[in-house]
């Protein structure tokens, strides 16, 4: 709905003329959005908002939607665990034995040090190869830097608050950074860029905008103010989480014996405080101020219009079943025993330091079946923690490595790629995101888990 909101105002296109204005390289520009910006809103909302925004945002500065989408569920995983103002983590403290909670933290920031930078290299690689590497290693340090080491310091003092803080302070530093010539010139020498689409004719084409880039930049500023406020105001926060939504459900066993409570609220939904709410009211706020100021009526006077409840319906009815079906299916899963059954066969048959190279994975695939981090920890780091006691390793080391795992597992999610592809108009072409992603994802489990065996070498 935002999207539609915004983009029938004309925000996009003012938003896209605007930004070439801020800086002409086009990679620093890309980089800024598929990085360090999806990380800033995955630092405070999550749950969907980092590729319901910023996926637009890069078809609107030329991007590829296959590769919009790639980038857009990819390069912000390295935030998923910390983020949503630590929902991850906390629902890991609910359910791991750990001893140490700062050693825990602090080790899985560490491990996600990983995704962290070859996310940033990633994007960089799929707008040109290595003459774009060539060309941006330096501002990928930097900025892995500044989101992964914040991260992994922030820890120490608040780990709720690590990925928002880290991201903030990146996003502080693209200011200076465009101010640099390197890359607030635009970039010579990468005849090849397969991530970007020609849009010569269109650029000869298009019309001023109709609204400042000020104001196109309305919804960015509009989502953080509401969600901290509704969050971090102590007093707002608790009123608020007094609405609670959930179904009573009798106690149910298999026929295998797994046994699943009694419950007089399943999985109960703070409707006041869910990151949808904070994306209705964004939206909401947006659609009343651009209506005031004409910029409906404006931009349907340059281009063809197209009624918001129409396109809503075309963009998310066929996007919300596959959606709903991987998640009613990881509930299955669950209750079933099935992903219980899964870890433990294999805690059973590997020996320690094989168990910590695959603890990583183990989190990967929470987060591939439910698409979420935070379901991935409820579901595998008690287990993970209790597999570390019986072995004799580390639990705080193997907890991180399953952290870490359902955080860059959110790459080759089915549901991610669904809200992507649906956002970006290329419904079933969710194949295409998958090949572009799932290579990363490989590599990030391999040195991920050898990490993991090193710290619990070193414990």
């Amino acid at each position: 709905m935002l999207y539609q909101v915004t983009k029938q105002a004309g925000a996009y296109d003012a938003l896209r003329q605007g930004i070439s204005r801020f800086s002409r390289n086009e990679l620093f520009v890309v980089l800024a959005l598929a990085w360090v910006f999806s990380s800033f809103l995955q630092g405070i909302a999550g749950f969907g908002a980092p590729v319901a925004v910023v996926v637009p945002l890069l078809i609107a500065v030329g991007v590829r939607p296959v590769h919009a989408v790639a980038m857009g569920v990819l390069a912000h995983a390295w935030a998923r665990f910390f983020g949503t103002l630590g929902a991850g983590w906390l629902a890991t403290l609910q359910v791991a034995d750990i001893h140490d909670e700062t050693r825990a933290a602090f080790q899985s920031g560490l491990l996600i040090l990983i995704p962290t930078y070859l996310g940033g290299f990633l994007v960089v690689w799929w707008y040109g190869r290595w003459p774009a590497v060539r060309h941006a290693w330096p501002l990928v340090l930097i900025l892995g830097t500044v989101l992964g080491v914040g991260q992994m310091l922030a820890t120490l003092f608040s780990p709720e608050l690590s990925t928002f803080l880290a991201a903030a302070v990146a996003l502080l530093a693209l200011y200076p950074l465009s101010r640099w010539r390197r890359y607030g010139e635009p970039i010579t020498g990468i005849p090849d860029r397969p991530a970007m689409a020609d849009r010569t004719e269109e650029r000869r084409r298009e019309t001023p905008p109709v609204m400042s880039l000020g104001w196109s930049c309305l919804p960015y500023a509009v989502l953080p103010a509401v969600t901290l406020s509704a969050l971090l105001i102590d007093p707002l926060n608790d009123q608020l989480r007094r609405w609670r939504l959930g179904l009573p459900f009798p106690e149910v066993t298999t026929g295998y014996g797994v046994q699943n409570a009694a419950t007089d609220t399943y999985a109960p939904i703070t409707l006041l405080t869910h990151p949808g709410t904070m994306l209705l009211i964004t939206t909401l706020v947006v659609w009343a101020v651009y209506r005031y100021r004409g910029h409906y009526r404006d931009w349907a006077r340059l281009h063809e219009r197209e009624r918001i409840s129409a396109a809503l319906l075309v963009d998310a009815v066929p996007a919300s079943v596959p959606v709903i079906a991987f998640l009613v299916t990881s509930r299955v899963l669950d209750h079933s025993g099935q992903t219980l059954t899964i870890a433990h066969g294999i805690a059973d048959v590997s020996p320690p330091n094989v168990y910590a190279g695959i603890a990583s994975v183990i989190g990967a695939l929470g987060a591939f079946m439910t698409s979420s981090s935070t379901a991935s920890n409820v579901l595998f780091a008690g287990v993970q923690s209790d597999v570390a006691h019986l072995h004799g390793i580390s639990a705080e080391a193997i907890v991180a490595g399953q952290a870490a795992g359902s955080a860059y597992g959110n790459a080759v999610a089915p549901a991610n790629i669904v809200l992507g592809t649906s956002i970006a108009g290329i419904k079933g072409r969710e194949g295409a995101v998958l090949r572009l992603t799932i290579g990363w994802t490989v590599v990030v489990a391999v040195l991920t888990g050898a990490a993991t065996i090193a710290l619990v070498l070193a414990n």
